[in-house]
């Protein structure tokens, strides 16, 4: 499950009798696009959207166990009630990551980005070409349930909004505290009773509960996992490790903030020394050499081995990862007290009102129909089944009308078949749609508790809030953050593997600032400064 945080910006909407112009006053050359919705019997109110059947091509990522999106009960459920036929394009988002900048440069663009997988400065960039257009008068004349929300939550429409008043991207909402802390550590606790290891409490008893894993080969086949994890990804890293081994929290972005400063984490001394320990673990065989390579659905694979042989992972959800049957041989491990004796949980950067579900290209013929097509999702009923799927198959209704969830199948876990059965995509389950339309999930509750009780009290940074950049700021930093985050990426792995941390660290550092690390981090930091002043 990824959780995509990105907007976009700049760009303004000319509209008139179903025109309308992808530019700006600030945007010149961008051709006049004329909305043909009409064609097909456009509906401004109730369904079908359109009296003839429309087909939209769509992009964008999609979750690793996700089927063709036309297979899912939900969808096929919009098909029936809209009208609309979507052709959906949809990949994972690693090999989405890959192939985006061909799609938004090829002259085959599709017609919305669903899930769109695009960075604050892609949609800069691609908005300013009027590759991406603006929505904001779309919305006010064919998304009443979109507008309703925005005129209800000034918050959600200021997070969803360009510092130049424009709106790019539609938001995904999902009000329930559970996103600050989601690279978990588990480890399987059948392994330590049968090995009578207690269930570690420090890093270093971690560390040598994974070395008796390793050496008494603890799974009986001969090819025991001690660790495996997913750098980079939103919820399966080990940046508390990193945390406990060097003092430093981290995040996917690597950007934090303490004390209001805002940090890039890997180029500080702690980060080095946590490599350092991490490189003599790998050389120990404490640390799966598959971990820098593998996807999501080779990931979670793993961990439903035919035979039990993953000792500690990083993931979100210990049943998602292994499996139901396994669960319960697998519990979190505490915040580990560090080697300076401080326990450290990391926060991450995951926003509650994630920004860019949802955008159209210049492509879209039919930008009304669109955009009424999206507004669908945000009614509350569809809002709930585009993030947990369909009523009658994962949700139920109580004595009250509240939407509960149906038990998974024996043998699946509830994070599993969501991502076969929900989309995603644009939709919004506010913290009042919990109490009123759907019932927050009984693991939802669970992690609420285990979020509050066991990471919050050890938080050692606060994550960057949803802070609107300008468009000159992003155009500051854009090729800057990409650069930078490839070269961390290249390195860390290789000094994990390798080696070669003590030699090279001083030419890295050199190498960070000669791309502009200290200048994007000046800009997040003055884009920050502004945000604390504003709220």
């Amino acid at each position: 499950m990824a959780i995509s945080r990105k907007y976009a910006v700049l760009g303004a909407l000319l509209a008139g009798t179903m025109t309308f112009t992808a530019c700006s006053g600030s945007k010149t050359g961008t051709p006049e696009i004329k909305d043909a919705s009409a064609d097909f019997g456009f509906q401004e109110t109730g369904f079908p959207i359109v009296s003839k059947p429309l087909t939209l091509k769509f992009s964008g990522t999609k979750t690793a166990l996700a089927p063709d999106y036309n297979t899912m009960t939900v969808v096929k459920n919009w098909e029936k009630d809209t009208n609309v036929h979507i052709d959906w394009q949809n990949l994972p988002d690693t090999v989405f990551q890959e192939k985006k900048n061909l799609i938004l440069a090829s002259g085959d663009l599709p017609d919305a980005f669903f899930n769109t997988g695009l960075t604050d400065a892609e949609i800069a960039t691609y908005s300013a070409s009027g590759t991406l257009i603006p929505l904001e008068n779309l919305i006010e004349k064919n998304a009443p349930n979109l507008s309703k929300l925005l005129t209800a939550r000034p918050d959600i429409k200021a997070a969803i909004t360009s510092s130049d008043g424009h709106i790019y991207s539609l938001p995904s909402i999902e009000e329930l505290g559970l996103v600050q802390f989601p690279n978990e550590i588990a480890i399987n606790t059948a392994w330590l009773k049968k090995l009578n290891i207690p269930m570690p409490k420090t890093i270093g008893e971690f560390h040598d509960a994974l070395l008796a894993f390793k050496n008494q080969d603890a799974s009986g086949t001969g090819k025991t996992i001690p660790l495996s994890f997913m750098p980079g990804s939103w919820c399966g890293d080990i940046v508390d490790l990193i945390a406990a081994l060097g003092g430093v929290p981290d995040n996917m972005d690597h950007r934090i903030v303490q004390d209001n400063k805002v940090v890039f984490t890997p180029a500080q001394d702690g980060y080095k020394k946590a490599i350092q320990t991490l490189h003599q673990w790998y050389q120990e065989g404490l640390i799966d050499p598959e971990s820098f390579s593998q996807d999501d659905k080779a990931y979670l694979a793993k961990g439903k081995a035919a035979t039990e042989n993953l000792g500690s992972f990083a993931w979100w959800e210990i049943p998602e990862m292994v499996g139901a049957d396994r669960a319960n041989d697998y519990a979190l491990v505490p915040v580990l007290q560090g080697v300076d004796g401080k326990r450290i949980a990391s926060q991450s950067n995951n926003q509650e009102i994630a920004r860019g579900a949802f955008a159209i290209t210049r492509a879209d013929k039919y930008p009304a129909a669109t955009m009424r097509w999206a507004d669908n999702l945000y009614d509350p009923i569809q809002s709930a089944q585009a993030n947990w799927g369909p009523i009658g198959e994962t949700l139920q209704k109580d004595a009250n009308g509240l939407l509960t969830q149906i038990p998974a199948p024996a043998g699946t876990s509830e994070g599993e078949r969501r991502q076969k059965v929900a989309p995603g995509g644009p939709k919004a389950n506010t913290a009042e749609n919990f109490k009123t339309v759907v019932a927050p999930e009984p693991r939802a509750a669970e992690r609420q508790k285990t979020v509050t009780e066991n990471y919050k009290p050890f938080a050692g940074n606060d994550g960057y809030p949803p802070v609107a950049l300008s468009t000159e700021e992003l155009q500051q930093i854009s090729t800057i953050e990409t650069d930078t985050a490839s070269l961390v990426k290249q390195n860390i792995a290789k000094w994990i593997v390798s080696g070669g941390i003590e030699q090279e660290w001083d030419g890295y550092v050199t190498q960070l600032k000669n791309i502009g690390v200290d200048k994007m981090i000046e800009v997040y930091q003055q884009a920050y400064d502004r945000y604390k002043k504003n709220s």
